[in-house]
């Protein structure tokens, strides 16, 4: 078994390039399946791990909900509704999440790698440059998701009415505290492809100038609609940071329309005429 392992995740997959310059699809489909084994593999190890630190990480994710609870006693419990099963379901999923997240560089990597050789030199430059951008940009987004999901969850419990107690499926909550995590974190990875767009010549850093005020106002909605407890506390967190981060992609954008005047002078090509590469 250790071998067959040793063998899975240190062989490298084979690219057979024809005369054409291509790999045949027969390569690309094992190279696929290689990439796909490494993944379930890490997937299986990271969740038997994660079994025995299931004690740390239900405080992690019971933190938020327990910030709450102090806050508005006796206003919401959790508790599992799956019959039988339930805590059996409950430590799968919670040890399966806490899998996903620790093994991301892994198989993003897997994703990253099969996609490598179908890419120019230059695109893989800058998709380097991006990946190592986008990965920080997730994880800010992810910590305040986490920050701001007890002042949330306390004005959610704080609806009730006074004398019910609201009894929330764990399964439930760890849906809830998930989907605000991701939204967190890809509405920080907006701005990011806002540059990509530019280095793809689809926007320009004046169109970004000239749209600006309808961009974070657009921001603001997207957040009051993204945020699940929709209070203006955590719209404001998740708002204001993209708004920053906009500005900065904006400036991003100009610097690079600048850059690519200053070639297309030195090439002998006016503003308006369309270059050769």
């Amino acid at each position: 078994m250790i071998k067959v392992l040793f063998r899975l995740f240190s062989t490298k997959p084979a690219h057979a390039i024809g005369e054409d310059g291509r790999m045949a699809l027969s390569d690309h489909l094992r190279e696929l399946r290689a990439r796909v084994l490494r993944v379930v593999v890490t997937l299986i190890l990271a969740v038997v791990l994660a079994l025995f630190f299931f004690d740390q990480l239900y405080d992690l994710v019971y933190g938020p909900y327990r910030s709450a609870q102090e806050t508005i006693p006796d206003g919401a419990s959790l508790a599992t509704t799956s019959g039988a099963g339930g805590g059996l379901m409950l430590y799968l999923k919670l040890c399966g999440f806490a899998a996903i997240v620790v093994t991301s560089p892994v198989w993003l990597y897997q994703i990253w790698a099969f996609i490598l050789p179908g890419l120019h030199a230059h695109e893989r430059k800058w998709t380097r440059v991006f990946g190592a951008i986008a990965a920080p940009l997730f994880a800010v987004g992810l910590v305040l998701g986490y920050v701001t999901l007890p002042k949330g969850l306390e004005i959610l419990i704080g609806l009730n009415p006074e004398g019910i107690t609201n009894l929330v499926d764990f399964n439930d909550y760890l849906q809830f505290f998930t989907r605000t995590l991701l939204v967190f974190g890809i509405a920080f990875e907006i701005p990011v492809f806002v540059v990509l767009l530019n280095l793809a010549g689809v926007v320009s850093g004046k169109q970004l100038g000239q749209y600006r005020s309808w961009i974070i106002v657009g921001v603001f909605v997207f957040a009051a609609m993204a945020t699940p407890s929709a209070d203006p506390f955590t719209m404001t967190f998740m708002a204001v940071p993209m708004v920053l981060l906009f500005l900065i992609a904006e400036v991003i954008a100009r610097l690079n329309d600048r850059r690519r005047g200053r070639k297309s002078v030195n090439a002998g090509l006016s503003p308006d005429e369309a270059s050769t590469l």
